[in-house]
């Protein structure tokens, strides 16, 4: 990671990296390079060209200005409501219409197939809808017996 560079955003709300030797990049986008498994490191800022500009070994190593501005972005970029119950699911098939509750409030969606359940390390589960949105469930084991026995004929 380099030692000497700046981040701001633009009038227009837009990110700017400004490297040591004054150079300005408008428009990068922060990537996580493992998102769920180990969010605050390996972060690599991307230019409006789709390449790496800089590469952040650890976010937290950042001095806070800097950290305030990638986690709006990230913030942004990584809506993945926390599933916290599910009151149903209309069929045990797929595609099936899940009624639950998140951290951030109530919803509907639909389960295309099956595949959109993916298994992650430790007991979480990621649940992709049919139209892209990602439910996160940190522990299954912390569900409610009922959401837990909900979600079981699916997995």
């Amino acid at each position: 990671m380099s030692a000497s560079f700046k981040l701001e955003r633009d009038p227009f709300g837009h990110l700017v990296l400004i490297e040591a030797e004054g150079v300005r990049h408008v428009g990068v986008v922060p990537v996580r390079a493992f998102p769920l498994s180990a969010p605050g490191e390996g972060l690599s800022l991307v230019g409006s060209e789709g390449r790496e500009l800089l590469w952040i070994d650890r976010v937290a190593d950042l001095p806070e200005p800097a950290r305030a501005l990638l986690a709006e972005d990230l913030a942004a970029r990584d809506f993945a409501p926390r599933l916290l119950k599910l009151h149903k699911v209309s069929s045990f098939g797929v595609p099936s219409t899940w009624t639950v509750s998140t951290d951030r409030g109530d919803t509907r969606f639909v389960l295309k197939a099956e595949e959109d359940i993916r298994r992650l390390e430790g007991g979480a589960l990621l649940i992709a809808s049919a139209h892209g949105v990602q439910f996160r469930i940190p522990d299954a084991k912390t569900l409610d017996r009922a959401s837990r026995k909900l979600l079981e004929r699916f997995l």
